[in-house]
C-alpha cells in the first residue's frame, strides 16, 4: 500500500504561482506514472499532468505552458509549478500514482480570485 499526501494549495490572485508537491510513503518501482488530477465543483475529474518513471509527461491543454511536472525519483515526490493562475484553475488538486493500481491523495484546495 501507498499513501500519497499533497502540500502547497491555498488562495493566489490571477497571475499568480503555487507550487505543489506530493510525497509517497514507500518506494515503488518501474513500470509506474504520478500525476495530478482537479477537480472542479460540479464537474468531473480531470488531467493535469502526468509524468512517467522514464520522464514521459502528458499535459492537459488548458495548462500547457503555464504548469509544470517535475519528479524526484530518489525521493518519491512529484511536483507541480503553476504559473499564471487563472480563476478557472480553481478546484481541489490530487495526486496520482499508477503502479499496478491506481493511488490517490486526499487533494490539496487551489483557489485563483482576486
Amino acid at each position: 500500500q501507498v499513501q500519497l499526501v499533497e502540500s502547497g494549495g491555498g488562495l493566489v490572485q490571477p497571475g499568480g504561482s503555487l507550487r505543489l508537491a506530493c510525497s509517497a510513503s514507500r518506494r515503488f518501482f518501474s513500470p509506474n506514472t504520478m500525476g495530478w488530477y482537479r477537480q472542479a465543483p460540479g464537474k468531473q475529474r480531470e488531467l493535469v499532468a502526468t509524468m512517467s518513471n522514464i520522464g514521459r509527461t502528458n499535459y492537459a491543454d488548458s495548462v500547457k505552458g503555464r504548469f509544470t511536472i517535475s519528479r524526484d525519483y530518489a525521493q518519491n515526490t512529484v511536483n507541480l509549478q503553476m504559473n499564471s493562475l487563472q480563476p478557472e484553475d480553481t478546484a481541489v488538486y490530487y495526486c496520482n500514482l499508477n503502479w499496478g493500481k491506481e493511488y490517490w491523495g486526499q487533494g490539496t484546495q487551489v483557489t485563483v480570485s482576486s
